[in-house]
């Protein structure tokens, strides 16, 4: 069973990234690696592990999430449907060849390096206030498959809900940043289906699991979040509507590289 001195911070945690969730789009995986990381080494769970199990318990918790927060996104009408019918398919294929290939393959230290850099990389974009070219459109249907690939292929590797790059993609291409936020958080059930099928399967026959772990998801922890953060996407879709997201996007960032220089130096040294 889970220690009861992680139980509260967890769930705290959870209450954060469901916010975070409904008002960016992003699943909240970015901020639950490096903290779950940080709880499952406390669990006596060797470093490299930790790792991947952080990874794959951030991936589930977005089945709960994302369900929370498109109900919430769908009722103002700012999912463009089409566009998830479209991305998804890609989206399946690049997850499942994440969690179910690559992800066995590397070790957790490299791994956490990646999420690092990748992590780090993003803040730095979230920064920027690029404007897109007014001429710029969405691509056909193998540009979206292509794109689709992509975004479920790096989720499923950083335990992130996609919205780091799906968000950005959308913009990119005109699509109204409302929308793109929304959309993102539909786009968020299909990356985790595809990629927690995989870590579960793949996951099975790894030794050094903590109790009550199916594969490399560890189900306590997932419990904790799930439950928690359900309550806040809601609130944080609400927001999203309401509050200056650009400001809020940039505070998140800083955050977001405190984060990143964690997961380094935690993939150097371990």
């Amino acid at each position: 069973m889970i220690d009861s001195t992680v139980l509260l911070p967890l769930a705290a945690l959870g209450l954060c990234s469901g916010f975070l969730a409904g008002l960016l789009g992003i699943g909240g995986g970015m901020m639950l690696v490096p903290f779950l990381t940080y709880f499952l080494t406390a669990q006596s769970v060797s470093p490299d592990l930790a790792v991947k199990m952080a990874i794959a318990t951030s991936m589930a918790t977005i089945l709960f999430t994302s369900i929370s927060s498109v109900r919430a996104h769908h009722k103002r009408g700012g999912v463009r449907w089409d566009l998830v019918w479209r991305l998804a398919p890609g989206i399946a294929l690049g997850g499942l060849l994440a969690s179910l290939g690559v992800f066995s393959l590397l070790k957790g230290s490299y791994l956490a390096i990646f999420f690092g850099l990748f992590v780090g990389f993003s803040a730095i974009q979230m920064f920027k206030n690029s404007k897109p070219a007014p001429s710029r459109q969405l691509p056909g249907t193998g540009g979206l498959l292509a794109a689709g690939g992509s975004i479920g292929f790096i989720s499923g590797l950083v335990g992130a809900g996609g919205g780091f790059i799906s968000v950005p993609f959308m913009v990119w291409c005109n699509v109204p940043i409302h929308n793109a936020v929304a959309t993102s958080a539909a786009l968020g059930f299909p990356i985790a289906v595809a990629n927690v099928a995989g870590f579960m399967l793949g996951g099975l026959s790894v030794p050094g699991l903590p109790p009550a772990s199916v594969g490399y998801v560890w189900l306590p922890g997932l419990a904790a979040l799930a439950c928690c953060s359900v309550l806040t996407a809601p609130l944080g879709a609400r927001a999203a509507h309401a509050l200056p997201v650009a400001l809020l996007k940039r505070i998140f960032a800083a955050m977001l590289l405190l984060l990143a220089g964690y997961m380094l130096w935690k993939g150097i040294t371990s």
